[in-house]
This record gives structure tokens, sequence and C-alpha cells, in this order.
């Protein structure tokens, strides 16, 4: 049957449209999956950077540490998981002891993140990288409690301080985290001891977060309390009068700065083992410890950067260390590896 001038026609728009369309399906092939724990508002910025810079789109789930892991799980060989990011170091540990990661061999992050902010490294490559810090800190009532009585982690347990302490629940990661470095640091019998008094000298039971503890404590309810630093800048950059008039009451101690330094946590990510991109994936983790990433994670969120070389401008940050603090060097792998001892203590002391 000969060809009508319609049907030629519409071959021509065919083809034209194909022609459009083909570089934009192309480019939706281009995706990365990311399962992440970060819910900070300035990753979105991250992530638009990193495609801007790439073409790849990210394609984010999100959960807690422990849902991502449970996830994973869930999903086997099936995931379609890329990059992983989890907030804290004994769920990055349980990752890589559950299997979940895939090892990355990359220069670029060797000489970038200091090789204590590293997970296990083999003939293989690293399987996990920490890309920003933050510090666990104490805070108090300048109008009920002086300072050097509470300039150590292992002050809150004397019993100068009863009646004073708060903190959230002791399972939660940072404070595992925490007592994970601390078993490191006293030894076992000696951390349980230490637990066993924070628990003695609790002002309420453990409940709320990070920002509820400063609260509490600039409110008098509580004389002295754990937190992140992170939380503490929000307060302080926070354009709230409420949130100054909190940050006006409360004190801040980079603890033990004469003996082992200030815990710090990290977040951190890794490829996933299961990952059907994996040149995408270790693009990424190496935009990570880029200074224009860094740049993010120190103002989007208030933590320090670990890549080696990065200068950050955060006055909440910088007011809050004065220029710099001593923090512990023990590998957070270690730290991560406590994590089961510790819950163990926690039980034991009914440290809730």
């Amino acid at each position: 049957m000969p060809m009508t001038n319609l049907s030629a026609r519409r071959l021509v728009l065919a083809a034209a449209v194909l022609g459009v369309c083909s570089p934009a399906i192309q480019a939706q092939d281009k995706v990365l999956n990311v399962y992440s724990a970060r819910h900070y508002p300035g990753d979105v910025q991250l992530y638009s950077a990193f495609t801007q810079a790439t073409g790849i789109q990210i394609k984010r789930v999100d959960a807690d540490d422990a849902g991502i892991l449970q996830r994973l799980k869930a999903e086997g060989t099936a995931s379609p998981a890329d990059v992983i990011l989890l907030v804290d170091a004994s769920r990055l540990w349980r990752a890589e002891v559950d299997g979940l990661f895939a090892p990355v061999k990359s220069k670029v992050l060797d000489d970038a993140i200091p090789a204590q902010l590293r997970g296990k490294t083999s003939a293989e490559g690293t399987y996990w990288y920490g890309f920003s810090t933050r510090a666990r800190v104490i805070v108090y009532n300048k109008a009920r409690v002086s300072k050097e009585n509470v300039d150590t982690y292992e002050e809150l347990a004397d019993p100068k301080n009863k009646g004073l302490l708060c903190t959230r629940s002791g399972s939660h990661p940072y404070n595992l985290s925490l007592f994970g470095a601390m078993n490191e640091h006293l030894g076992s019998a000696a951390t349980e001891t230490w637990l066993k008094g924070l628990v003695s000298n609790m002002a309420r039971n453990p409940v709320g977060g990070d920002t509820d503890q400063i609260k509490a404590t600039a409110s008098g309810e509580c004389g002295v309390a754990l937190t992140n630093t992170y939380y503490l800048a929000r307060l302080m950059r926070s354009d709230k009068p409420e949130d100054r008039a909190v940050m006006d009451k409360v004190g801040v101690v980079f603890p033990n700065q004469s003996s082992w330094g200030t815990h710090v946590n990290i977040a951190g990510g890794a490829m996933a083992k299961n990952t059907k991109n994996p040149a995408y994936a270790q693009q990424f983790l190496e935009f990570l410890a880029s200074p224009q990433a860094q740049e993010y994670f120190a103002n989007g969120n208030n933590e320090w950067p670990t890549a080696k070389g990065i200068k950050i401008s955060n006055p909440a940050l910088e007011s809050m260390s004065a220029g710099g603090f001593k923090s512990e060097t023990i590998p957070v792998s270690i730290v991560g590896m406590n994590q089961v001892k510790v819950q163990q203590m926690l039980d034991r002391v009914s440290y809730k």
C-alpha cells in the first residue's frame, strides 16, 4: 500500500520525538539509589550539587540506621541500594560485620579520610568511610553546676552530681558509641561501675532526644546532660528568642581535655554489597570527601568535616569549641565492636 502524505508526516514526527526523547531516556538511566539515615535539610543541596556535576540522579530511601539495616537484610540480593549513609559508628560496624557493604578501592578516599575514621580494610578495599564528625559533649546549668565538677565523663557518675544528670535512652546509638569508647578507655569492670553511677545520679528517667536534654538543663529540671554538638549549634544559630534564651542558661564542656579527649562519633557511607552501579556509587562516595561536600556537612548540619586539609567557617562550631579541642583517637570501628558488651552492662545496671 503506498504511503500517504499523512503517514509520512506521522513517521517524521515520530522520528523527531524519539530524537528529542532519547537523550532524556539515557539520562534517566544514570540513577543512584541512596539509602540514607541522614535527614538534614542541607543534604538536599548536597545531592543536587552531585547531580549537577555528574548528571547522575539520586533516588533516596530515608529511614533511621536500624531501619535501613533491616531493609537491606530483607531485600537481600534483590536490593536496589547502591550507597548506604549511616550516622553512627556502631551501626556502620554492625553493617560491615553483617556483610551489607562492598569494599571500595579508592586512592581519592584513602588520601582524604584519616585511617581511624574508616572501616575494615582488606586487599579488596575499605568497607566504609566517615565523612563528618560530631562531638558528644556535656552541657550544664550555669546557675546550678560548676564547670569544674563536670569537665570529664567520669565525673558524671560522681556522687557530687547526684540527682542532676539527664540523658536520652542509654541504648540509643549515640550513647552506645560513647559507652563503647569508655569501655576502651576504662576497661569493662570500671565502665560498668561508671554506668551504675550514671543511673544513680539521674534527675529523671531517660526520655527524649538531645535537644530535650539541653532544654531541660536550661530550665533547671536537670543540672547536667549529654548532647551531640550539632544540636547545640542549631540552637545557637536559631532566630527564635526562646532558643537563644536556652543557650544563655547553659554552659558547654568538651570533656577529658586533660586525658584522652572528647568522644566523637561519625556519619559515614559505604557501597551497598549488591549495588548494580558500583562506578556511580564510588563516584558519589568520592564526591562526599570533596571540599564542596565537606562544606555542606559543616554548614548544612553543623558537623566537622573529616577530609584532611578542609577549612570551614561555621560561627557556632568555632564559638563552641573556642578554636579547637582534643578528641579521642581510638578507631571508631573498635567503638562499634564494643556495643554488644555495653548493652549487656546497661541491662545489668538497669539503665533505661
